[in-house]
């Protein structure tokens, strides 16, 4: 198997009807390393990846270049079937009137039959699916007909590998499941991947690189460490997961807020608006008196762990936290609000700078 290659996108855009779906879009993908594009449905994560494939052009000024070949640029289109970029849908598209071993060698027509035949087997052992050769896609499980069509998408050897929403058609125990056996497939063999997701857990749990897309642009692109730690906008943090937003005021290096005063390193006049998103786990309760006075006002119990929502005054709205211990106290019962630590992220009331912060001592 030829090594993976490397994907570089430069001024990346495209227009359908006057309106941007995509608009300067410049990212490197790193060879050999799973890259999720992740983001809200019609952010333009599909569109991109069409682009990628060839199926779609972009916009006049775009470059793409694979392994450092140029594949689109001012006076060249490489056409989809020449760029070594496997394509593996959403729906599978698993041909019906084909064996599994049928489907596993349509893409290999151009190799002579014996050495398709012995592809097809490799393949087939490499991703477990050795069994099904013989069987066709109507009596295949939702996780065979998933991974029958990763092998399809790995037999002609692509240098890079494309997967829109992959296993979003899994029901949740066996999307676990068939994203673990993915990834390790796609770990062991090297392949350079770019997932499309619209799950930040699944990005989380399954990326090398993040990148966050908003309104056709990359909002933030970076480890799974960076991107949910270091965010750099609030929508960014909000989308890696809930958060409590305060709004508070600036002050001498500090956003000053009802519920605390939390430094970080932030150019802002003194009296300018500022904004905290604290996250659910920040927050814990004790009894009565020992912290910040509040009220609980709801309580959920969700198994692993427990969501309290808390009233505190002044607060117009109620606070969130997630705890995975029993907490004995009930809706209406009086409790102190406490900070356990954890980081607060913030940034300036207009969003466009960040910084992440821990609550002062």
């Amino acid at each position: 198997m030829e090594p993976a290659s490397s994907l570089e996108l430069e001024n990346l855009s495209r227009h359908f009807d006057g309106r941007a779906v995509l608009s300067g879009i410049s990212l490197a993908v790193p060879a050999g390393r799973i890259t999720c594009l992740l983001g809200q449905s019609g952010c333009g994560k599909s569109t991109l990846l069409r682009i990628i494939a060839g199926v779609d052009r972009p916009d006049p000024g775009t470059r793409i270049r694979a392994g450092g070949v140029e594949l689109v640029g001012p006076r060249r289109f490489v056409e989809p079937e020449d760029r070594r970029i496997g394509f593996m849908f959403q729906d599978y598209a698993l041909f019906p009137h084909l064996s599994v071993a049928g489907n596993l060698a349509f893409g290999l027509r151009a190799l002579p039959a014996p050495a398709r035949a012995a592809r097809v087997a490799r393949v087939a052992q490499r991703i477990g699916i050795a069994h099904l050769l013989e069987r066709y896609p109507h009596s295949l499980s939702g996780g065979e007909q998933q991974r029958v069509a990763l092998a399809r998408a790995l037999a002609p050897e692509p240098a890079i590998l494309l997967m829109d929403e992959p296993f979003s058609n899994l029901d949740q125990g066996l999307r676990e499941k068939v994203r673990r056996e993915t990834v390790d497939t796609l770990r062991r063999t090297g392949t350079t991947a770019i997932i499309v997701t619209h799950d930040p857990q699944e990005a989380l749990a399954t990326g090398d690189l993040i990148v966050l897309m908003r309104a056709g642009r990359i909002e933030q692109a970076g480890t799974p460490f960076e991107i949910y730690d270091r965010p750099r906008s609030p929508y960014a943090a909000e989308f890696m997961g809930p958060c409590n937003r305060l709004t508070g005021i600036w002050s001498a290096g500090r956003i000053e807020t009802p519920i605390g005063t939390f430094p970080a390193p932030l150019d802002l006049p003194d009296g300018a608006l500022a904004l905290a998103c604290i996250r659910p786990q920040a927050l814990s309760i004790g009894p009565d008196g020992q912290g910040i006075s509040a009220r609980v006002v709801a309580k959920t119990f969700t198994g692993e762990s427990e969501q309290i929502d808390i009233m505190v005054h002044p607060l117009a709205q109620t606070l969130r936290m997630h705890s995975h211990f029993r907490i004995p106290m009930g809706v209406g019962d009086k409790v102190s609000l406490q900070l356990n630590g954890a980081q607060i992220h913030v940034f300036p009331d207009d969003g466009q700078d960040a910084a992440t912060a821990r609550p002062e001592s």
